[in-house]
């Protein structure tokens, strides 16, 4: 991206509030499952990067 793209989004809540990230240097990083948790009303403090689960080892 060049930093200059603007998004507009507006969604009803029926109860609450956003809980929006902290802005820094003007800029807010979200990843996109935070962005789509954030959206959806829920805490996209609580989306994590997924961890990568090792295969099971197969007895010789």
């Amino acid at each position: 991206m060049d930093g200059t793209t603007v998004c507009l989004f507006a969604k009803r809540l029926e109860t609450g509030s956003f809980c929006w990230p902290n802005v820094q240097d003007g800029i807010i990083r979200l990843t996109v499952a935070q962005l789509s948790a954030l959206l959806e009303g829920l805490d996209w403090k609580r989306v994590h990067a997924a961890r990568e689960t090792p295969s099971p080892i197969q007895p010789s």
